[in-house]
């Protein structure tokens, strides 16, 4: 009887060293290592996506903020943003960018020249704007991007050939 009792322990033994724990979780009904690890792998996943969808949201967030404050500031200097439909006579059809740095309009072209020239002396590209009553304004650094508008605007305000009344033309 105690050899049985003791080829019955080593027979079981040796089961459960070669089954392990998950024998007795599939009889238990639980859920097994590998199914264990799965979950915990599917959950790892979804949290890595909700704090990227988190992330993004964050910096839309941000990217709004950013662009109402520079919105702000624009309006608190003495020049302004302009919408080329609120400027009568504009023919802005083959203006390539949303937004312009209008250093002045002219109705002589020698005056436009000079204009230019002072611009391109410093680097600047110009980009000539007429007007249906014959002025012509000279815009600088076109671009898409408000935020740089805005800082091409602080950066050729500081120049000696900005006048005063420097504005941005918003091609719409």
């Amino acid at each position: 009887m105690l050899r049985k009792i003791i080829i019955a322990a080593c027979f079981a033994a040796v089961l459960l060293s070669a089954a392990g724990c998950d024998a007795f979780r599939r009889l238990a009904g639980r859920p097994t290592s590998a199914e264990i690890a799965a979950k915990r792998e599917l959950i790892l996943r979804e949290e890595a996506a909700h704090q990227a969808r988190l992330d993004s949201l964050k910096l839309i967030g941000q990217a709004m903020a950013d662009s109402l404050r520079i919105v702000d500031s624009i309006t608190a200097l003495p020049s302004s943003i302009i919408p080329a439909g609120d400027v009568s006579g504009l023919q802005v059809s083959g203006l390539k960018y949303r937004y312009y740095v209008v250093v002045g309009a002219f109705s002589k072209e020698g005056n436009i020249e000079k204009m230019e020239g002072f611009a391109s002396e410093k680097g600047y590209e110009t980009v000539h704007i007429p007007f249906d009553n014959g002025f012509t304004a000279v815009g600088l650094c076109g671009t898409d991007v408000l935020a740089e508008a805005y800082a091409s605007l602080r950066h050729i305000r500081t120049e000696e050939f900005c006048p005063d009344d420097v504005w941005v033309l918003v091609n719409e």
